[in-house]
Order: C-alpha cells, then sequence, then structure tokens
C-alpha cells in the first residue's frame, strides 16, 4: 500500500478492511486478498472513519474539518462533504441501531446528525444537522477527542483533552 495506514475498520457484513491513509481509502477484500476499491476523499489528512451498519455507506473525518460521506454503491468519490466544525475533526460515527451520526471536533463541540439511510437503493441517504453538543474545553488546541454511541440507547460518550468524559442523553 502506497502512504502511510493511519486506521483501520472491518465491513460489518462482508470480508472488507476499509484502510485509510492521509488522503485516500482503500478496501481490501480479505478472502481474494485483493484491493477492490480505493475512495477519494479529497481531505489533506484523514483522521477518523466509521462503516454504517448496512454497511453501504462510510463516514471520513480529517483534520481539514471535513467529514466526507461515501455512498459505496455509486462512485469513489464523496456523495456529500459537509463542513460544519470551526477546527479539526477527531472523531465520527455512526449508532448502530438509530439513524444517528456524530463528528467530535478540536473546536470543543460535538455535531450530531439524523442519518437515515434507506434500503430502496433509488433514495439518496437524508442528512440533517439536529444538534450540537458543547461540552469540551480546548486544551492546547484540543478539544474533544473522541466520541462513541451506546450500543442500545440514544446516548453518547465523549471524552475531550481537558481530561473530562461526558455522557449526553437527550439527542
Amino acid at each position: 500500500m502506497k502512504g502511510e495506514a493511519q486506521l483501520a475498520c472491518f465491513h460489518p457484513q462482508k470480508p472488507f478492511l476499509f484502510v485509510a491513509s492521509k488522503e485516500h481509502v482503500r478496501i481490501y477484500h480479505l478472502v481474494k486478498q485483493v484491493m477492490v476499491k480505493r475512495l477519494l476523499s479529497g481531505c489533506r489528512h484523514i483522521s477518523s472513519l466509521d462503516v454504517h451498519t448496512s454497511g453501504d455507506h462510510l463516514v471520513v473525518g480529517s483534520l481539514d474539518r471535513r467529514l466526507v460521506w461515501f455512498d459505496m454503491d455509486l462512485a469513489n468519490t464523496p456523495y456529500k462533504t459537509l463542513k460544519y466544525h470551526e477546527r479539526a475533526l477527531r472523531s465520527v460515527g455512526f449508532h448502530p441501531r438509530y439513524p444517528l451520526m456524530a463528528s467530535a471536533s478540536d473546536d470543543g463541540s460535538i455535531h450530531v446528525f439524523h442519518s437515515m439511510v434507506y434500503s430502496d437503493l433509488m433514495r439518496n441517504p437524508l442528512i440533517v444537522p439536529v444538534k450540537v453538543l458543547r461540552g469540551h474545553s480546548p486544551v492546547n488546541s484540543l478539544g474533544a477527542l473522541s466520541m462513541v454511541f451506546h450500543p442500545t440507547q440514544p446516548w453518547l460518550f465523549s471524552c475531550g483533552a481537558d481530561g473530562r468524559i461526558h455522557l449526553f442523553q437527550d439527542l
């Protein structure tokens, strides 16, 4: 693989491995041991990624403030690029059960989105901003470092450079 691997994650249902370098995401078929797709993010430095539970959608966060959504069935270029944060994104993720997606940033905020993915391939995903959660104070230019959704409840846990861990329940 050209470039330095930044992070990796598995496909939820198929034998695929997603490997992110600074600017691209490569998808490898683990059984056939070949690269099946290379996604062009348009970002300068990828910082996080997550695969939707359907396996057909991927979100990528970058240090240049972008959240990039890929529809795996369409093209190797982004379906949608969102730029809501004032500083670098540190963590992005989908909720495993609810139609929620979130991004955590160095500005100390976490943006929560309603992200409805339809089983009908003719309908595009619906992405609507829901709430901005503020709970972390930036320390040395670092804010909310990581976030994760609870597996069954609509709750979000976050940790920040300020040494605090927050639980947000009313999403």
